[in-house]
């Protein structure tokens, strides 16, 4: 069982306080609780978010930001949602850190906070045990990457399902797009064919033929539309597949090599570990929905 502290500072936003209360309220493995004067749920939570408040540019008083650091330093992970990146910056946590925010405050954090590393139009950005994120739903995206570090992509996919979100957006997809496409340009429906394919070889040049597009123009919407390269997204969604059969199949692992796209049993542990930090086999003994397997 992990502990979760929500900090709810003066002038909390109370959608972005609502969300982590309910994604990971709902999620069994945690504990939550909510702290407002009385900090003391802080001394000893494995997990501290700061959901966003208003005039962030003014610093919150000295003993919440006493609070936030004394959990840092004791080793709790940190997730401040929108404006809480403030928080978090002006205890000097975020110094040489990348971070995000919303995107109407990028300016103020870069102003008031020079020594953050921000990085503009992300959903979320995780830097050790950091994790920062932008607006109400990336709140959402950043909960549900909380859970799926802790208790598998199953666990994220049912979190996901309960709050009509998807639990596979990546941090790197943009907030917003600046550019409207027409319709037509709209590549869901290559993402679409990906996941129902992801055992099959893949290159660019095939997705940009199937979209009826050039390859250089394909890359260019692909990135737009979702913050990653086109390859570098399919990795991503072979390694969640692969996850997601490590928790809850038997299947040898070059079988799940093969369904995933990976090809060789050697590839797959080869990028799985890159991706992931793990071994295949580690990860299924510690998320497997059947430790007899």
């Amino acid at each position: 069982m992990l502990t979760v502290a929500i900090l709810a500072l003066p002038n909390v936003i109370p959608l972005d306080l609502s969300i982590p209360a309910h994604v990971l309220g709902a999620q069994d493995g945690y504990d939550v609780s909510v702290c407002t004067e009385d900090l003391t749920g802080l001394t000893k939570a494995d997990i501290v978010v700061v959901p966003g408040y208003d005039q962030p540019e003014i610093p919150p008083d000295d003993r919440y930001l006493e609070a936030i650091q004394e959990a840092a330093d004791r080793g709790a992970r940190m997730v401040a949602i929108c404006t809480g990146t403030f928080a978090l910056a002006a205890t000097g946590l975020l110094d040489g850190r990348d971070a995000t925010t919303h995107w109407k405050y990028l300016d103020s954090l870069k102003t008031l906070h020079p020594r953050v590393k921000v990085l503009e139009n992300r959903l979320f950005v995780e830097d050790g045990k950091v994790l920062t994120s932008a607006g109400a739903g990336a709140g959402i995206d950043a909960c549900l990457h909380l859970i799926r570090t802790d208790f598998g992509v199953v666990a994220a996919h049912e979190a996901g399902k309960d709050v009509v979100a998807s639990p596979a957006r990546d941090g790197a997809q943009p907030q917003y797009v600046d550019v409207l496409s027409p319709v037509r340009a709209d590549l869901s429906p290559i993402r679409e064919w990906v996941m129902a394919h992801l055992g099959d070889a893949i290159t660019v040049d095939e997705l940009a033929e199937r979209s009826h597009l050039g390859r250089r123009t394909f890359i260019r919407h692909f990135e737009r539309e979702t913050g990653l390269a086109p390859m570098r997204w399919v990795t991503l969604q072979r390694i969640l597949s692969a996850r997601r059969l490590l928790e809850t199949s038997d299947w040898p692992i070059d079988r799940i090599a093969a369904v995933a796209g990976f090809g060789t049993g050697s590839n797959f542990r080869s990028v799985f570990r890159r991706e992931v930090g793990t071994t295949p086999t580690a990860y299924r003994k510690s998320n497997s929905s059947n430790n007899d397997w």
